[in-house]
């Protein structure tokens, strides 16, 4: 029986925005799949690994019977990009088996049981809910997912911290050896919640937040996390664990303190790195009145050296860093100006944007 019939961008879309989370291969074979629900003139996607689940909808009104169904998401999706712009795709279901039909081509899927598909419970009342333009959401992640950790030990560094508190939002992630902090103002009187979201959560919401002004309401609930914009619903179970108290990290008395510039800080860097030692990607910043020395040596005994002029009439200093966690805040930051404040060699580095409490980055250095 014939159940939907509509343009290939109109399944595509909505499909491509599920799917970034689906296993190719699962203990359980549901979870492979994808939930397509038609009520009425929408027609809504589901995706879920039992640990983060994302909802949406067509943008367009498509005519059509009622249905639910689940099918291979990977399939459905290869297939569907493989069509032609534009290309009209009928979708049919009989006998446990899902038809798509577009111009002279025809493919038969498998389809599961819609009512053995797993959705995540919703728990309880929010305790913090506030609404942020999608924009400011995803610039404040883009300055500090860099810095999560990926596959610790300490499971709790494998996500990122959102702490409300008042009328401010904050975003910190940490992976032991640099931290990074971000934070925007919102109209909204919060209590003080923080909850640790997944590594998964962090990088699929990115993904999907667009760079508008539309918004986006977040709502922080006891094991949950919930994201609604547009037609799109993101529910994450969140990390249990105690993250690490930050704001004992950041160095408060460094006293080497100088501007630099953002691009010709990340350009000089870059170059040096091609002959930084690929296991240690070491790098030594050697600071002198007037002058940042950048150097990298390898186990060819190969060496690379920058130097770039700086206001700066204080005390020299020798410190090393991996250059990869230099290259990281550098890249993410849409800053112009960047202040660096330096303590001794044994002490982290703090990176801030002037005049600009919003953020920091914090990072440790490294013996060379």
């Amino acid at each position: 029986m014939l159940i939907l019939q509509a343009e290939r961008d109109a399944l595509l879309k909505p499909l491509l925005a599920v799917t970034g989370i689906v296993e190719r291969r699962h203990t359980l074979p549901i979870l492979s799949n994808v939930l397509i629900e038609k009520k009425g003139a929408e027609v809504g996607f589901l995706a879920t690994d039992l640990e983060i689940q994302i909802t949406t909808a067509s943008a367009e009104a498509l005519p059509g019977e009622d249905f639910r169904l689940t099918t291979s998401a990977k399939k459905l999706q290869d297939i569907l990009r493989a069509m032609p712009d534009k290309a009209q795709v009928t979708l049919e279901q009989q006998d446990g088996r899902l038809t798509l039909k577009a111009g002279k081509s025809r493919f038969n899927l498998q389809t599961l049981p819609a009512e053995d598909f797993p959705l995540l419970p919703v728990n309880g009342s929010p305790e913090a809910v506030f609404k942020l333009p999608q924009r400011e959401l995803k610039r404040l992640i883009s300055q500090v997912q860099y810095a999560m950790a990926v596959q610790d030990i300490r499971y709790y560094l494998n996500g990122l911290l959102m702490q409300t508190e008042g009328s401010q939002v904050r975003l910190i992630s940490t992976d032991g050896h640099r931290l990074a902090f971000s934070s925007a103002d919102v109209e909204a009187t919060l209590t003080k919640t923080e909850v640790i979201l997944p590594r998964k959560t962090v990088l699929e919401l990115y993904k999907l937040l667009a760079d508008s002004d539309e918004e986006i309401t977040i709502e922080l609930l006891a094991n949950q996390v919930r994201f609604s914009f547009g037609s799109t619903v993101i529910i994450s179970k969140v990390v249990d664990g105690k993250f690490p108290d930050y704001n004992r990290v950041i160095p408060l008395d460094n006293d080497k303190i100088f501007l630099i510039e953002r691009v010709t800080f990340l350009h000089a860097l870059q170059r040096a790195a091609i002959l930084a030692n690929e296991k240690f990607r070491g790098v030594r910043l050697v600071l002198k009145p007037g002058a940042l020395s950048i150097l990298c040596t390898n186990s060819e005994q190969e060496e690379a050296e920058e130097e770039l002029e700086i206001a700066f009439d204080g005390g020299s200093l020798e410190i090393g860093f991996n250059i990869n966690y230099l290259l990281d805040v550098l890249t993410n930051l849409p800053a112009d100006t960047l202040q660096l404040a330096f303590g001794d060699a044994n002490r982290s580095a703090l990176f801030t944007i002037p005049e600009v409490s919003d953020f920091k980055y914090i990072v440790m250095p490294m013996r060379i």
